[in-house]
């Protein structure tokens, strides 16, 4: 009854009378379209404020509540395996929600578990709060692609999509310098999970102010006519007179599950977040093994991040101008990136010096981040519009089983051998080219079923 009622609140809003005065319909869109992008911007790089803030306390956690690390492990695993099936159920669930209040919500309680969490001592009541956060996590991606799909159009797409995904890497550096500077500050791991808890309570009041529904919620047209990408069809004079929408089984079943696209970007992102993951989360202890200094190696992670955010950036301008809108030839060219990289990565040993190894922990951020935000993409386009965030969260949640998959497994691996651990990651990389190399033997991206749109 509970989740009934929160998600009748959450319910689309209706489509409102278009307008019909073009010098009003440009202003407004030009208005809303600046609004919802800074909005979902930092909505989301708050997202992971609360995501994996625990990981930055651990040390004072094992010393004040006498946990062992692998004991500590156990959350972050049951955080990677809730948030990756939230991404798909929330993704669902997303497409037929207000994403306004389907993201501030999510927001808002991600920061009540943290708040939580900095109270609690049980390593079962802690490892619930993680499964809840894992679980609210979810409701952060799938509305900001339905945002960026229905308000930019799919010729300038990519430019909007790789730039709102440099969120991730805002959020990724910034969240480890508060944490520490909370608990260097406070003295206290506990009042540190504060921080993180009321900042995103009240972010998520922001973006409840600033959010909106669909264009055509607003009277405004699709944004295809707007931009004159597509003459008024009758689909879209369908769309203008009523509210129309997938059912829930069109959206699953006939928009993603049976659509082998969505299907090839799922698995590609298996492979991509191995990679990703595995880099994140291994190589400091690689690069303190080899005989790095402690802080030295810690900064590499650092420099990882810098380099996603250009390969994002670039990611983006590049599939909308140099490769018309498509988006997997750029994925090619960065999966024989990751793999070179990766390769000479394997190579380093402690006479290199240490901004050798910062560049080339930059190159691989920049192979890797952007196919990962490319992917995504186009799981967005290979589907109707009204199914986007199904299609995000079922590719988002095969990409966390890979997440799931360099930690105990990539492990054992590691205690065999290092050598092994990078031809694997390699090994992703090539997988990776030979998944996606068909569809760029394609002239153009496949459209979505017509049934699709008219259903």
């Amino acid at each position: 009854m509970a989740i009934s009622s929160l998600m009748n609140l959450m319910r689309p809003a209706p489509y409102t009378e278009q307008m019909t005065d073009n010098d009003a319909i440009k202003k407004a869109y030009r208005y809303w379209r600046i609004r919802i992008f800074y909005s979902i911007y930092v909505g989301y790089v708050f997202f992971y404020f609360t995501r994996k803030s625990f990981t930055f306390i651990m040390p004072e956690m094992v010393e004040d509540l006498g946990f062992s690390y692998s004991k500590l492990g156990i959350l972050a695993t049951v955080l990677y395996v809730t948030y990756g099936i939230s991404k798909f159920v929330s993704g669902i669930l997303s497409d037929r929600s207000n994403p306004r209040y389907f993201m501030s919500v999510g927001l808002i309680l991600t920061g009540v578990a943290n708040i939580i969490f900095g109270f609690s001592s049980s390593i079962w009541v802690l490892a619930l709060l993680c499964c809840l956060n894992g679980l609210f996590q979810g409701w952060g991606w799938p509305p900001v692609t339905k945002q960026l799909t229905y308000w930019y159009s799919k010729k300038e797409r990519g430019k909007w999509w790789s730039a709102c995904s440099t969120s991730h890497s805002v959020g990724g550096l910034l969240i480890p310098v508060i944490m520490a500077y909370a608990v260097s500050y406070l003295s206290n791991w506990r009042y540190a999970m504060l921080l993180p808890g009321l900042t995103c309570i009240g972010v998520g009041a922001f973006l409840l102010n600033r959010l909106r529904d669909v264009p055509q919620s607003l009277g405004l047209p699709p944004i295809e006519l707007y931009r004159g990408e597509r003459d008024e069809t009758r689909e879209y004079k369908r769309e203008k007179a009523s509210d129309n929408r997938l059912s829930p089984r069109q959206i699953l079943f006939d928009c993603v599950l049976n659509n082998k696209f969505v299907w090839i970007m799922a698995l590609s992102c298996f492979f991509v977040y191995v990679v990703r993951t595995a880099v994140n989360d291994w190589t400091i202890p690689y690069l303190i093994e080899l005989g790095y200094d402690r802080l030295l190696a810690s900064a590499s992670v650092m420099w990882f991040e810098v380099g996603g955010f250009a390969g994002m950036l670039i990611a983006g301008w590049a599939s909308d101008y140099l490769f018309q809108g498509k988006r997997v030839p750029f994925m090619l060219l960065c999966a024989i990136g990751m793999g070179v990289t990766l390769y000479t990565f394997a190579g380093l040993h402690e006479g290199h010096d240490i901004r050798y190894c910062y560049s080339l922990m930059a190159c691989i951020g920049f192979f890797v981040f952007g196919p990962q935000m490319l992917i995504g993409l186009a799981a967005a386009e290979y589907v109707d519009k009204k199914a986007v965030g199904t299609a995000n969260g079922f590719v988002g949640c095969w990409a966390y089983a890979g997440a799931a998959a360099t930690g105990y497994p990539l492990g054992l691996v590691i205690d065999y051998s290092w050598s092994m651990y990078f031809w694997i990651l390699v090994a992703c990389c090539v997988i990776t080219f030979i998944i996606m190399l068909p569809l760029s033997l394609k002239s153009s991206a496949p459209q979505p079923h017509p049934s699709w749109s008219e259903a």
